[in-house]
């Protein structure tokens, strides 16, 4: 948190802030305070309110150093400055102080702070605390420096209301102006940020797409000859038990390293999807079979499928069937011993839903953020890759995916598949 943009912005305006109050200072002692004694009011106070400045840095830095109430301390850096220039205006002049401009600064500076928020902040403080100190000096409550020209403080009531109007509008302009300019730069950064992070990836797509290509073939080759023969040496007689598990471990080894081939080509080189009927239920279910007969849902977690028994959506059935076998396998894998991976096909509010659901260890918060990366995994064997291919399908047929999950509390991918079609006579669908 310290190295925050919002702790670096609060470090330079503190340093700034003390730097333009001691110049500040020393302007009116020059202009106002010619032959005057060391123990003149407005230098007595221009001293104190300088000391104060200082100790309240201090306050500061220690606060950016724990990083924490940043916002707090940005919110009681600008109601001080605006504090500040009301005990400026009123050792220069009171309502006619030419001080008064620094007002609309501390507006822009809320607004680097904080945004429109921040310049609100600035412009309602300064507001207040300007007609606070015009009228404590036109009532008499609050006597001119005894040190400055009394003429300067005398003013018409025309006068006094004439600086209030004019004071109040420039500062509310500039707050507005500051305000929309900070949050349109922040939206600007952001856009730009994304548009920096989408080019980043396309050139890693690039990269790897050339590595995938590239490698598919000098390792699909092996792969095939290496599951060709634990086929036939499964096939022969007098293997004994051990055997036929070293076999088992080897075949299932090699699928995960087909698979993972699969994956990247699939991401580094996504296709347009050939849309058609596709009937989701039957496809959903022959995943499911498939994916209790390989892998750990052979041995120690059960896969099942759950809902409706057919529903036709218009897509890609190749490349759906590549996500929800993707989806499932992530279940799996992140499922503990014993556990459940649970596909659920229902209607909800008009739209076919999918969702799988598991039990494993569950995806915090931060992790959340990131899931659908390439390359980004919460498992130590992982690759980062299976999820990212789900998501590029998702995004090219327009479906919705979302993910609800908890450290701890298992995870339930939900992919929005949109309006199913009506039954479809004689058009037969894909599975």
């Amino acid at each position: 948190m310290v190295g925050s943009p919002l702790s670096r912005r609060l470090a330079l305006l503190t340093a700034a802030r003390l730097v333009f109050l001691t110049l500040c200072l020393a302007l009116v002692g020059l202009s106002y305070l010619r032959g005057a004694s060391l123990g003149s009011t407005t230098l007595r106070i221009g001293l104190g309110l300088l000391v104060v400045s200082f100790a309240l840095a201090g306050g500061y830095a220690g606060v950016l150093k724990t990083g924490r109430g940043l916002p707090l301390l940005a919110d009681a850096q600008i109601v001080f400055d605006q504090l500040t220039w009301s005990v400026v205006a009123y050792l220069t002049g009171g309502a006619s102080s030419g001080a008064a401009s620094l007002y609309g600064l501390s507006c822009l500076v809320g607004a680097a702070l904080s945004g429109s928020r921040g310049a609100a902040l600035a412009a309602g403080s300064g507001v207040v605390s300007y007609t606070s100190l015009v009228l404590l000096l036109g009532s008499g409550v609050l006597a001119p420096p005894p040190d400055q020209p009394p003429s300067i403080y005398r003013l018409s009531a025309e006068e006094i209301r004439f600086y209030l109007a004019v004071n109040a509008l420039v500062m509310l302009v500039v707050a507005l102006l500051a305000g929309t300019l900070a949050e349109r730069l922040r939206w600007t950064g952001g856009e730009l940020r994304m548009a920096t992070e989408r080019a980043d990836r396309a050139e890693r797509m690039a990269a790897l797409g050339r590595l995938a290509t590239g490698l598919a073939h000098e390792i699909r080759n092996p792969l095939g000859s290496i599951a060709g023969s634990i086929d036939l040496l499964r096939s022969a007689r007098g293997l004994s038990g051990e055997d036929q598990k070293l076999c088992d471990i080897i075949a299932r080894e090699a699928a995960r390293l087909n698979d993972l081939v699969t994956d990247m080509l699939d991401l580094s080189r996504p296709r347009r999807p050939e849309l058609a009927p596709v009937d989701v239920a039957h496809l959903a279910h022959d995943v499911v079979e498939l994916a209790a007969r390989s892998g750990r849902a052979v041995s120690d977690v059960e896969v099942r499928y759950e809902g409706l028994s057919s529903i036709l959506i218009q897509a890609d059935g190749a490349q759906l069937r590549q996500l929800v076998w993707n989806l499932v396998r992530n279940g799996v894998q992140a499922s503990r011993p014993g556990g459940l991976v649970r596909v659920v096909l229902e209607l909800q509010n008009g739209d076919a839903l999918l969702s799988v659901i598991d039990r494993g260890l569950g995806i915090d918060e931060e992790a959340r953020a990131r899931l659908f990366d390439a390359f980004f995994t919460t498992r130590s064997h992982g690759t980062g890759v299976g999820l990212a291919v789900v998501k590029g399908i998702a995004d090219e047929h327009g479906f919705a995916i979302d993910v609800e999950s908890g450290a701890g509390q298992g995870a339930t991918f939900r992919v929005n598949l949109g309006k199913p079609l009506p039954s479809l006579s004689g058009a037969p669908a894909q599975k």
